[in-house]
């Protein structure tokens, strides 16, 4: 029979051969195959989230990761998605999860990106279709009632900005995040105030539908005062604004925007072609920057009624329709010159 040495020279030997393969389990480095990227939902356990972790070629072995866990049980491991892409030990990678070391995606919003746009790049970023934004876009108008009631979709209050989103985030959150930098914006500039609520619900959505034409009109800041002038001269002598950025969007709406318009394309009929229809249209186009809001708040004293490009990336203005036609043409003589 076995003595009572024999059997804890065996315990002793099992011990070592189980700290040996945990050490080597738990501090050798494992490449992974490239960028690899791991989504740890929440409410896995710590068994599902080892065998994720190995099965991906981030970890050598689960069991080693599970018992390493159970070592340090006072430490809970974040549910998110991963990114690794560096040689790392299981030590390492069992540091980030305590640590919640997510990946985030970048979502970069232009200003005058429209709410197709903004899906599209929501997408892009590999944060879900943009089929599932537009209808988060198109239905959670509760996040701006306040400030719009009537609004049919979150257009215009998306605030152009670069977004840092995880996909444990929801298409709600990410669309409240952009509501919510709008806000902050707003009340920099004072758009939105705590005062006359009442009144300032009209002012926002008057300045953010301006806004967002003026955004499409020009991309020179400092002429942003100037279009909104024209805007607003136009509007007090009761003039269809014609803007094309209105058209364009209009057709967007119905999904006939063939990337170019034309002479007919001004007669189409929507609320929102400000050809046909005075004043401004229903809603924003498309979601203005700070610039472009703060020139609708605080537009340039002018007589002008008209611009047209100068083939530049600028534009000229005028005061009457005789002035206007003279730049059409100076434009048209430009543009024949290249």
């Amino acid at each position: 029979m076995p003595t009572v040495r024999t059997f804890f020279t065996l315990v002793l030997l099992a011990v070592l051969a189980f700290g040996g393969w945990l050490a080597w389990a738990l501090m050798q480095p494992v490449t992974p195959a490239g960028q690899t990227f791991v989504l740890l939902h929440p409410g896995y356990s710590t068994r599902r989230i080892a065998t994720e972790l190995q099965s991906a070629g981030v970890i050598r072995d689960a069991n080693a990761f599970v018992v390493w866990h159970y070592l340090h049980r006072t430490h809970s491991l974040k549910a998110g998605e991963y990114l690794f892409e560096k040689s790392a030990t299981s030590l390492d990678v069992h540091r980030r999860l305590v640590h919640g070391d997510v990946y985030f995606h970048t979502v970069v919003i232009p200003e005058g990106y429209n709410i197709f746009d903004v899906a599209h790049a929501v997408q892009n970023a590999g944060l879900g279709s943009s089929d599932e934004f537009l209808r988060v876009a198109t239905s959670d108008t509760a996040l701006i009632a306040d400030l719009a009631p009537d609004a049919k979709s979150l257009e215009g209050y998306l605030f152009p900005n670069t977004y840092e989103f995880s996909r444990m985030q929801t298409m709600q959150e990410m669309a409240a995040a952009m509501v919510k930098q709008f806000r902050q914006v707003a009340r920099e500039i004072g758009l939105i105030t705590d005062q006359n609520a009442s009144a300032q619900k009209n002012d926002t959505q008057q300045a953010v539908m301006l806004a967002s034409i003026i955004e499409k009109e020009t991309a020179a800041p400092e002429e942003r005062p100037l279009v909104a002038s024209v805007y607003y001269n136009r509007m007090a002598r009761h003039v269809a604004l014609q803007a094309d950025p209105s058209v364009i969007y209009a057709e967007l709406l119905q999904g006939s925007y063939t990337g170019a318009l034309h002479h007919a394309d001004m007669q189409f009929n929507s609320p929102y072609n400000t050809y046909t229809h005075a004043g401004l249209p229903p809603g924003p186009i498309g979601n203005p920057g700070k610039t472009s809001l703060e020139a609708a708040m605080h537009p340039a004293d002018t007589d002008y009624f008209y611009f047209v490009s100068n083939g530049n990336g600028h534009h000229r203005f005028a005061r009457n329709l005789e002035e206007h036609n003279k730049n059409v043409a100076a434009y048209r003589k430009v543009m024949a010159g290249r």
